[in-house]
């Protein structure tokens, strides 16, 4: 049973670095429609924002135009394991926000299971958007496009939103915005941090990823850094089930929790990486370091719930889990200093550190990573908790941003059948990958992995 988590704020704000330029098609569906289409609620002022003059298309404004108050966006998020759309003006209120938590068949399963996530998706998309829209009090007509992640993700949960998003953008023939994931985490932070301008450095951290990257303009990021195996929220995630928490409030939360009672200088697990001078990431070694230290304290890793530990059991789950969470952030810390070492090199007028993704609502990893960034001379912006988890904020901002530009595709075709077939982008970078951060240590496996969104929108401008 998915349960509803409703928030709402009101948060606003009127600041873009607005870009001029053509549009960039997302999904790969041949279409004859025009690629400007014409946009509800905007004003005859926007006219110069349908130029096709590509040469403009990293022009950024020096100060931030007037506020967009009639653009409004739907954002969908079902990347992963949550459902979640929201609405947010073009000013940046944040008209409603829904999200159904898949928190159970997390627990029962142990982790994300595609195609449970899936169906689950598929139960609930249909609620979750229309709430959206009745709590912002809309409908369809009021909407100036839809925005939907693309990718990177898993594709049987991708196209439960795509396909949603496409639906009500035929019916309404609204403009469709594919964004990417990982982009929309780094982007809320401009919703919420006012002063926020490009270039910024971001380390986004979550389930799935780590990321360290220079965001140069919108659409436009340089690759510091990612992880070769495992991405840190995993490694929270598999830690916490080993030493059977509650996994239905989510492994990082439980982990963290239980990491205050223990003693974080108790075992000396390793740092990993540490002879690689780079800013790549690897949890893979620091996870069997936990699997031993659970086996040789003796404690079961199934079917061992906490819950039953006695005081002494408790005590030696809880050093384990503190000194795990101290190497795994001390692991952040390095990396984080020398990208920005490196970021400073290539943009000297850095000022922000953006740290977003799900495991940037963790206390202790923000905590750590303002000294860093003291340090450094640099200012922290981190979103509030619900929206550095997947959220539909983040995608219909996401989209606002792109909107402005003309990157969109046209409204999808009203009677568009159910087995259509359009491009999804399970494996999609962000941005291209600095030369100098290319690791000895990176992991050999691969699959199909689409054009960097850097490089697809840059190509769009070439040609």
């Amino acid at each position: 049973m998915s349960s509803y988590l409703f928030a709402s704020s009101p948060c606003s704000v009127s600041r873009f670095s607005l870009l001029l330029g053509s549009s960039l098609p997302f999904f790969g569906i041949k279409s004859s429609a025009p690629r400007f289409t014409r946009l509800r609620h905007t004003a005859k002022s926007w006219a110069h924002l349908w130029t096709r003059s590509s040469s403009k298309l990293f022009s950024a404004l020096s100060s931030p135009p007037p506020a967009y108050d009639d653009v409004i966006m739907l954002g969908i998020e079902t990347s992963c394991d949550d459902t979640a759309a929201a609405v947010v003006r073009g000013n940046g209120d944040i008209l409603s926000q829904v999200v159904s938590s898949q928190a159970d068949l997390l627990s029962r399963y142990g982790g994300v299971a595609p195609k449970m996530a899936e169906e689950a998706h598929s139960l609930v998309i249909d609620q979750v958007v229309q709430r959206a829209l009745d709590d912002a009090k809309l409908t369809g007509n009021d909407l100036s496009a839809v925005a939907v992640t693309i990718g990177p993700g898993l594709s049987l949960c991708l196209r439960v939103g795509v396909q949603k998003a496409r639906r009500l953008a035929g019916v309404f023939n609204l403009p469709i915005v594919g964004v990417h994931h990982m982009e929309a985490h780094a982007l809320v932070a401009r919703l919420i941090e006012r002063n926020l301008q490009f270039p910024f450095l971001a380390l986004l951290i979550s389930g799935g990823h780590n990321l360290l990257i220079l965001a140069h303009k919108l659409g436009h990021y340089l690759q510091l850094g990612t992880t070769i195996d495992d991405a840190i929220g995993e490694a929270y995630d598999k830690t916490a089930r080993w030493l059977g928490l509650d996994m239905r409030k989510g492994g990082g939360p439980a982990l963290e929790e239980l990491a205050l009672e223990g003693d974080a200088n108790s075992i000396n697990f390793s740092i990993p990486m540490r002879q690689h001078k780079d800013c790549n990431f690897s949890y893979a070694g620091l996870k069997t370091q936990v699997r031993l230290a659970i086996e040789s304290r003796k404690i079961s890793m199934e079917h061992n719930p906490i819950s039953l530990a006695n005081l002494d059991d408790r005590r030696s789950r809880a050093d384990i889990a503190a000194s795990f969470q101290r190497v795994a952030v001390l692991h952040l810390e390095e990396r984080c200093q020398r990208a920005i070492e490196w970021a400073l090199k290539i943009e000297p007028s850095i000022k922000y550190l953006v740290v977003s993704g799900g495991v940037a609502s963790n206390k202790y990893v923000r905590a750590r990573l303002s000294h860093v960034v003291e340090n450094s001379g640099l200012e922290l912006v981190c979103p509030p908790p619900s929206l550095c988890t997947d959220n539909g904020v983040m995608v219909a901002w996401t989209g606002i941003e792109h909107f402005l530009l003309g990157r969109f595709d046209p409204p999808p075709p009203a009677d568009e059948p159910e087995d259509a077939m359009f491009e999804l982008r399970p494996r999609w970078p962000l941005g291209e990958e600095y030369s100098q951060g290319k690791s000895e240590a990176r992991s050999l496996k691969r699959a199909r992995v689409f054009p960097s969104l850097t490089s697809m929108i840059q190509g769009s401008v070439q040609n």
